[in-house]
């Protein structure tokens, strides 16, 4: 009999608010909604830890007004707070914060890229930092986007841990040391008020026998448009930041144009911000999403990276199921030291790279040691490096081939046509002078096109008008889904399309959330039949996902995957045609990438 999950009192009420939110449709009654649930429980929190130690104080005003709800879920806030002073501090801090994000309005959300860490893995990025040989007892942290402080708290006390015993055991020199050197950023005044409250709980018995409150360390302020002097430089970044794509003021496309190429991401860009704060051989330690590492619009920021501030240590979140809630993206902790005298990355460096797994809600996370691997020299090209120990032969063999698609005679494009901008002339039925367009629904898992659109507003035909010749697509090529959902195992899904489709249309118009691989030449050396099955095969798929963290397919990271030479490919043309099994064709691609 399978045995079933046991769901915490808090999870139990956390799901019954967010029904509720889920059905306020307006984001600013919403958002306040968030906050007030949140800020009620966090002060039912403060106020029985309060008692716990014998004083009356009240929590500190929050930063910024919200409303109040007077009857809506408050028995709910009430019961959290209580509920979170009966465990273990770290777990409900946490747990502030994922209540927040749980109640926010979804665009909100995503506009400000809100995802708090679990306790584990904060743990773990502090032990990163320590094996380093960062100095917790004289250093200077700051965290630029402190959130619910779920790295803020954890920081503090490992600070506190490293104190001399005369200064741990006097209160008053143990509060004047930390908020002396850690310093916090939040854009958001609520987030911030509850990361300084969170702070100030830390050190309740502190400040209760000092009768004095913490110092305010959280700054509410965007942390991009800071500029630190030399006075302000820290010793140490540390933090979760932000996770999204962003526009940018003129201003600040300027401040942080050496990290950028096209479209800014909030990480990206805090990363760049972190170099700028960190002083020559302090430290960097972030949470990120693996995308930085082969992503087009991050070649710039690998670049400024392997000039100013090497990576030494990364590890690698296996899976994201127990471990972030809602993320979109592979995770990785990241540890950089700032060494802006190298010109490149350095070729006696290298990097300490382990996997991660949860272990269960509030359980130390369960390492598996990689390896040491050196990054390469061009710094703007992806950085392969293998995420399990099963994948160090297979990045091994893989940076050393050559072979690209732009070798086999093939490019790689994105569909042209942008739907919403050309709703005027898209239709339901064909009519003269009117073509099909492709989706990416169109493409099956099977290998096929399916003439389909699984939505409303995707209709099946569209009219060019004289200048928008250049859509139509006559050639055979074959065609990849941009975007795959988070859930699916595979992120490679590649379909034909045939001549004989093409002459039953006379040609096809296809949208912007495909890529296209087509020949440069009339006359290529391999046949897209033989393509589609490579593209298709699981060792593709995994070579693939060891370039990209994300959901999305982009043709810069396909046209960086490496593939088995040319004469490797003439044979398993030959196996094609010769109608040899499925397994046979996968143990045969297996073996171009990993043969002697």
């Amino acid at each position: 009999m399978k045995k079933q999950t046991q769901i915490s009192p808090f999870n139990k009420i956390k799901g019954i608010l967010r029904a509720y939110a889920d059905t306020i449709d307006d984001p600013e009654i919403r958002l306040n909604f968030a906050r007030s649930i949140c800020g009620t429980t966090l002060e039912e929190f403060w106020s029985e830890s309060c008692k716990k130690n014998g004083c009356s104080w009240n929590i500190l005003d929050p930063f910024g007004k919200f409303y109040r709800l007077s009857d809506v879920h408050t028995s709910d806030a009430y019961n959290l707070g209580n509920y979170l002073s009966t465990i273990s501090f770290s777990e409900s801090s946490y747990l502030i914060g994922t209540l927040y994000t749980a109640l926010l309005p979804k665009d909100w959300r995503a506009a400000k890229g809100a995802y708090y860490t679990p306790p584990p893995l904060v743990d773990h990025l502090i032990k990163m930092v320590s094996e380093q040989g960062f100095d917790w007892q004289r250093g200077k942290i700051l965290d630029p986007s402190c959130g619910g402080g779920a790295f803020l708290s954890p920081v503090a006390l490992r600070m506190f841990e490293s104190l001399p015993k005369k200064i741990a055991n006097d209160p008053d020199k143990t509060i004047n040391e930390i908020s002396q050197r850690l310093i916090g950023f939040e854009i958001d005044p609520f987030s911030a008020w509850v990361s300084q409250t969170l702070v100030e709980m830390t050190f309740l018995h502190q400040c209760i026998e000092t009768d004095r409150r913490f110092p305010e360390i959280v700054n509410v302020c965007d942390a991009l448009i800071q500029t630190p002097t030399k006075a302000h430089f820290v010793d140490l970044v540390i933090g979760n930041p932000p996770y999204c794509k962003t526009p940018l003021t003129p201003e600040l496309r300027e401040k942080y144009s050496r990290s950028l190429f096209g479209h800014a991401n909030l990480y990206g860009i805090f990363t760049d911000m972190a170099i700028n704060w960190t002083k020559q051989n302090g430290y960097i330690a972030y949470v990120t999403p693996t995308s930085f590492l082969g992503g087009q619009y991050f070649k710039s920021l690998r670049s400024l990276i392997s000039t100013e501030a090497q990576p030494v240590a990364m590890d690698f979140v296996s899976e994201r199921k127990g471990v972030f809630e809602d993320v979109l993206q592979d995770t990785m902790l990241v540890v950089y030291k700032k060494d802006n005298l190298t010109k490149k990355i350095d070729r006696n460096t290298t990097v300490n790279v382990h996997s991660l797994k949860s272990n269960g809600d509030g359980k130390t996370v369960i390492i598996k040691d990689i390896g040491h691997f050196q990054l390469p020299a061009g710094s703007e090209d992806p950085w392969l490096i293998p995420k399990e120990p099963e994948q160090i032969e297979l990045v091994e063999k893989i940076t050393k081939m050559p072979d690209r698609f732009d070798r086999y005679g093939f490019e790689i494009v994105t569909g042209q046509l942008v739907w919403n901008r050309n709703k005027n002339r898209m239709c339901t039925e064909q009519v003269p002078g009117s073509y099909p367009i492709i989706w990416a629904d169109a493409i099956g898992t099977d290998g096929e096109v399916r003439l389909i659109s699984n939505r409303p507003h995707r209709l099946l035909y569209f009219i060019p008008s004289d200048t928008q010749g250049f859509l139509i697509t006559n050639q055979p090529c074959i065609l990849i889904k941009r975007t795959t959902a988070k859930e699916q195992k595979r992120r490679i899904f590649a379909s034909l399309l045939s001549q004989n489709f093409i002459s039953d249309y006379g040609g096809v118009v296809i949208e912007n959330h495909v890529n296209i691989i087509r020949p440069i030449t009339e006359k290529t050396t391999i046949s897209l039949e033989t393509l589609v099955t490579l593209l298709n095969s699981d060792m593709f798929d995994m070579i693939y996902r060891l370039i990209s963290g994300s959901v999305a397919v982009s043709a810069f990271e396909l046209n960086c995957t490496p593939l088995p030479s040319l004469a490797s490919i003439k044979k398993l043309e030959r196996q094609i045609s010769h109608n040899a099994s499925k397994e046979i064709i996968e143990k045969s691609i297996k073996m171009m990438y990993l043969k002697k």
